[in-house]
């Protein structure tokens, strides 16, 4: 029997929590994950990211829609799912006076088959720190256990909530290696975040999340795309008062929009824009405190769509 394409189905997706008045962390989410790829939930802090992980992983129930996860439910095929899938919390207590290997190899004694506790160690890079206790490892090596954890029963599916989240710059591009290394092996990889850098480096599908509802989705550089720009130009105006419409109507300029004193502009040439800019400005008297050229990102997408940063929280949820 041929494998379906889909690990992950979900359709309707609601969770409400009771409260006065109730909270709506979910509302509605459509989602379907291709096996073998690394798909993204991006969104902010509050968003609804972990909670939809966590229906998806079968700890929380939903209040209403449809989850089927490796071709199943989790009401009637849950011990063989918790076999086949692998999670890493957003936040993962690990005993302090264990070593690495110690607890390798408990979590490796709940499974009759999967890697070694050696060549888990090796794989997350911990084989130097094998017989040292957990309370003395760094923030970034207890993450690397704990997705050593996750992959003791050779998962096909595999879950990360936040798995970068707290980590120095050094430690997290060690976490993506490790990520880049699973999607190699051709495992399903789906993990949330709230940096749009790591999404870009490691997904191949992103949902972008907010208030409980996936407001855009794709590869994302066709997310990218879709602002109708390659680049960015950022000004922060110092002098003058500039029509962003006639600044919009200028060669090379797609759109343009204001957030937080600055002007943005989503541009098609950025060298043509530039000059064409630097030209309205200065018949036009604007002096710019600031003037800064880049690539667009996911984050120009959610703030397109938005009108927030991915670093600010959403509230209530």
């Amino acid at each position: 029997m041929a494998e379906a394409a889909y690990v992950i189905e979900c359709r309707g997706l609601r969770k409400v929590y009771p409260g006065n008045p109730p909270v709506e962390a979910v509302c509605g989410i459509d989602f379907l994950v291709r096996r073998g790829t690394c798909v993204g939930l991006l969104g902010p802090n509050g968003a609804g990211k972990t909670t939809t992980l966590e229906i998806l992983e079968g700890l929380l129930k939903p209040t209403d829609g449809e989850v089927r996860v490796l071709g199943g439910t989790w009401d009637s095929d849950e011990l063989r799912l918790r076999r086949r899938i692998g999670v890493s919390l957003q936040e993962t207590r690990l005993a302090d006076r264990l070593t690495p290997r110690e607890t390798l190899h408990l979590f490796r004694s709940f499974y009759g088959c999967g890697p070694s506790v050696e060549e888990l160690l090796l794989l997350v890079g911990l084989e130097d720190k094998a017989d040292a206790y957990i309370r003395n490892l760094s923030g970034g090596q207890k993450q690397r256990l704990a997705i050593a954890c996750a992959l003791v029963g050779e998962p096909e599916l595999i879950f990360l909530d936040e798995p970068t989240t707290g980590l120095d710059p050094q430690s997290r591009r060690q976490v993506w290696s490790i990520i880049r290394n699973l999607r190699e092996q051709g495992r399903t990889v789906v993990l949330s975040t709230h940096y749009m850098e790591e999404a870009e480096q490691l997904c191949d599908y992103v949902a972008i999340i907010d208030r409980g509802v996936v407001i855009a989705e794709g590869p994302p550089v066709s997310l990218v795309a879709e602002l109708g720009g390659d680049h960015v130009i950022e000004i922060a105006i110092e002098q003058g008062n500039p029509d962003p419409a006639q600044i919009e109507s200028l060669p090379g300029v797609r759109d343009v929009g204001q957030f937080r004193g600055l002007l943005q502009l989503t541009v098609t040439d950025p060298q043509l824009a530039l000059e064409a800019l630097l030209h309205y400005m200065r018949q036009n008297g604007v002096v710019a405190a600031t003037l800064r050229a880049r690539h667009a990102s996911l984050e120009d997408v959610f703030l397109r769509l938005t009108g927030r940063t991915l670093e600010e929280e959403t509230p209530n949820l």
